[in-house]
This record gives C-alpha cells, structure tokens and sequence, in this order.
C-alpha cells in the first residue's frame, strides 16, 4: 500500500472529518546535509505542515557538465573536497523558509515561483530549489488527500494515469566501466508485457541470464557496473592495443545506427561473438537481432552536434533521446523541436530546478510530439520522487524507483494501465 505520513503526525483524536476542515499550511522547513549514491553531498529537506512532515532529497548530477544548472557547493577542498552544501542548507534555512511558510502546499506554482523569486541568477542553485519544491509537492498530495503520482498528474492538467514502460540498464560501458564497452549504456524495454510487475520480471529475469552468460564467457570483469561514460565517435577508445587513429565520422556513425534499428548488425562488436547467417545477426545462438531492433538511441552524437543528429532523426528509425544535447534546458528544448533535431527528451529534474518547470518541460516536449523519458541521474537519493513524475507525465529508472511503480501499480488495482506497446505515445 502507498501511504502518506498523515496518521503518523496526528494523535490529538480528531476524525477523518475534522482533519480535512483544518486548512492546511507550511508551518517549518528544516533543511540538512546528507550523502547521495556517490557519497557526495547533497541537500535535504523536511517540510512541515498542519497534516505533518514531508521530507525530500535532491539528486545530483556529474558536477563538470556544461549546460546543467548550477548546483551551490561551498568550494571549501577541506570538506568533502569542495563539495559540501552548507550554504544551500543555510539559504533554505533562512531564506527559503521565511518565505513560504503559511503558504497553502497545494498551490505548488505559486511556491515554486516564490523560490524562484529569491534567486534571480540564470544558474539557480537547483539543490536547494528542487528539494523545498519536491518536499511541498508530497505536502501538497497529502492535503489533497490522494497518492503523489495524482497530485502531480492535476499539476500537470492529465486525466489518466499510465504506468510507464521501464529502461532498464543491462550492460553499462563508456569511460567509467570496467569492460571495453565504448557505449554507456545497453538497456532493454519490455513493451511486450501487460502490466508493470510483469515488465520488471521480464527485466530481472533478462538481466540474470545476460549475466550468467558474460560470466562465463568473459569472466567478473565482464559483469562490472558503469557509473556514467561518454560516447564519442572512437568506438574503440577503451581497447588497451588501440593504435588512437581509429574514428568514425559523424556520416558512418548514422550508417551504425541504421543497422542497429533494423537489426542488421550485433550492437556488441568487438564483446561478444556473432556469426552471419544471411546478413542476420545472433548473438550466442540464443536470438537473432532482426527480432530485437533498437527501438530508441540516446545521445547518439556529440552534445553540440546537431547537424548529425537532426539527420539521423530524419530517417525516422527510431526515437532519438535528447539528453546531454538539451540538459532539460527549456531554450535548447525549443531549438530542437524547431529544427527536429530529435523527437525524445530525458527530463532529469534536478537540470530545471522545481516541480513546476519539470513539468513545464515535460508538456512542452509531449507538445511537440515527443517521447519524455524520465531518468534518475548519477548521485541519486533514497527519495522515489520521480516513479511518481513518471506515471503522470512521462517514463522512468533505479530500483528504488521501480519499486515504488510496483506501489503505485498495486495502488491503482483495476485503474492501472501500462503503457507498453503504445510506450512512444501512452
């Protein structure tokens, strides 16, 4: 059962009725210093209101990227090298706090525009935002008296609720990998099944078997996860005997690419071993690509080459993921559904800065006929905030966040719907 934390707070004997007279409103914000994934801090933040306390955490990202908003780190190298978070703390202690207390949680715009207010800057620092807006978005569903994920589904003027379809990550490569995968990322998508439980057990029961496979044929080294990597167009940049001379052009890449979709060629080259059968493709003699084609391709190109990546959009192969090429950024977002430079989004909520503008960005790709999919990101918290971001507007990431779907699923009994073979466009 999903639960909100109303019972937990209220112990004076009131009834369900009288509860719900009680107008509801922020009485204190208590932010604090925690660690994310990575054992890099990160802000989070309890918010109180008369229904009781609702608690956050931002995720963060890789602290190099170059379009992401910013995130407010001390810079002190004595503590935790630079990456301590003091200052956002002590600006939502002090700042934030004073502004928004005795305001209604569920008027989430009018609370993020007010944290927005307080920073006027184009680099917000997006982890003291996100976390007071993410904090007020559950106060704000336990007002309403109704589960997160519908909350977010009214913020966002939807009237149907659908469980995505899960990206699971299966094999990882790219520079932070152990393995000589240039790639970063090989995932799978069960549209197949009929519920999301279902989805899930496909997805283990296909991560285990592609494991017990690697083990055997390539050894532990094979099996190691990535934190994040790069794809760049040296598909052999990770080979210890590489001469450095080998490159793809931007051309011959798209020519890969197209194969993969319309499973011409293994997408693992060089790992695993495959054997032609009339130009087919099959990996391990289990199964034949031209069965699996690649149905969609994230950053298939450099983050500020949006020649190429407009051109392989053209051939219409598959759904072509915006993700370092647009960082959730409203203005590069609105370039490329100009251009049709791509026609998927993955919305990482900490690169926007509130609930307001995850959402915003959301509908303004499904606006332009997009696919949005919805990611953890590389320092993420214990927080399933985005299981509930998903099944409003969009697609999602992370075992925490699967099992909260598994909830909400559970949750909505005969209501839920998955969205599987329709996963472009539920």
């Amino acid at each position: 059962m999903f639960s909100f934390p109303l019972l937990l707070f209220w112990s004076f004997g009131q009834s369900n009725h009288m509860r719900r007279a009680v107008s509801s409103a922020i009485t204190k914000i208590k932010a604090r210093q925690i660690l994310d994934s990575k054992g890099i801090p990160t802000v989070e933040v309890d918010m109180y209101t008369n229904k009781g306390m609702f608690r956050a955490a931002a995720p963060s990202g890789d602290l190099d990227k170059i379009y992401e908003r910013s995130e407010l780190r001390d810079g002190d190298k004595g503590k935790y090298l630079g990456n301590s978070v003091s200052k956002a703390v002590r600006n939502i202690n002090e700042k934030i706090a004073e502004a928004l207390i005795g305001m209604d949680p569920t008027l989430q715009s009018q609370i993020d525009h007010t944290i927005m207010d307080l920073d006027k800057t184009e680099s917000k620092a997006i982890n003291a935002m996100l976390a007071v807006s993410m904090a007020a978005c559950k106060a704000g569903a336990a007002e309403k008296e109704v589960l997160l994920c519908k909350h977010i589904a009214d913020l966002s003027g939807q009237s149907g609720l659908i469980l995505p379809v899960p990206a699971i990550t299966v094999i990882s490569g790219g520079k932070h990998a152990g393995n000589n995968l240039a790639a970063q990322e090989i995932m799978i998508l069960p549209v197949g099944a009929n519920t999301f439980e279902e989805a899930m057990q496909m997805g283990s029961e296909t991560y285990y078997h592609l494991k017990a496979i690697i083990l055997e044929k390539y050894g532990s080294i094979g099996c190691n996860v990535g934190e994040d990597g790069g794809n760049k167009y040296d598909m052999d940049f990770k080979s210890p005997d590489k001469s450095g001379q080998v490159f793809k052009t931007g051309e011959e890449m798209a020519e890969m690419y197209a194969q993969l979709c319309t499973g011409t060629i293994l997408p693992l080259v060089g790992v695993f071993s495959s054997r032609q059968n009339a130009g087919n493709s099959c990996f391990s003699n289990l199964f034949c690509l031209s069965d699996y084609p690649i149905v969609s391709i994230e950053d298939p190109f450099d983050r500020n080459d949006w020649l190429h990546t407009k051109a392989f959009t053209d051939l219409g192969l598959c759904q072509v993921v915006g993700d370092h090429l647009l960082s959730s950024d409203p203005k590069r977002l609105e370039r490329a559904i100009d251009e049709a430079s791509c026609n998927g989004l993955l919305l990482k909520i900490n690169q926007v800065g509130t609930v307001t503008d995850a959402i915003e960005v959301a509908k303004q790709a499904k606006d332009g006929n997009w696919g949005v999919v919805i990611s953890h990101r590389s320092g993420e918290t214990e927080d399933s905030f985005i299981a509930d971001l998903a099944v409003a507007p969009c697609r999602g990431e992370r075992v925490a966040k699967y099992n909260q779907l598994l909830r909400i699923e559970e949750e909505l009994g005969e209501q839920a719907v998955y969205a599987g073979e329709n996963w472009r466009s539920p």
